[in-house]
């Protein structure tokens, strides 16, 4: 057995297509647009053959609450310092700063958290990520 992907109901995909794409980096593998079912399919992936997140926009004007079913995706990232810089730079809010250089929260534009892993050892903790609060719910 293969896993394949996870799939995601996502309202707006152009500001969807920007966070998973310009800010944490991910590629657009392909996309497949449904005009009978009304619905649009993007694959994405860290790089061609890798697991998959498919985002699912279906066009109505649905609205989607998360169940207490599904907690986050995760990523590993070089350094989760220049990582949450960069997110936060491009008007990403981070949720739960990496205080302790190993893990971060970050959302997605449809409420969908999204936990950053240090690769390999925790970064010794330094400012401003030490001493910044939680915001909100991650």
């Amino acid at each position: 057995m293969r896993f394949l992907h996870a799939m995601l109901r996502v309202r707006d995909p152009k500001a969807t297509l920007v966070f998973y794409c310009e800010h944490l980096g991910l590629q657009l593998i392909r996309k497949h647009d449904h005009p009978a079912g009304r619905f649009s399919l993007y694959f994405l992936a860290t790089e061609p053959g890798q697991p998959e997140i498919e985002l699912t926009h279906n066009w109505d004007d649905r609205r989607y609450t998360s169940g207490d079913h599904f907690g986050h995706l995760a990523y590993s990232v070089p350094d989760i310092y220049r990582a949450c810089a960069r997110l936060q730079a491009g008007g990403v809010s981070i949720l739960r700063p990496p205080r302790d250089g190993r893990m971060a929260f970050v959302k997605d534009p449809n409420g969908i958290s999204i936990e950053l892993l240090q690769e390999g050892q925790a970064l010794p903790p330094i400012e401003p990520w030490s001493s910044m609060p939680n915001v909100g719910s991650w």
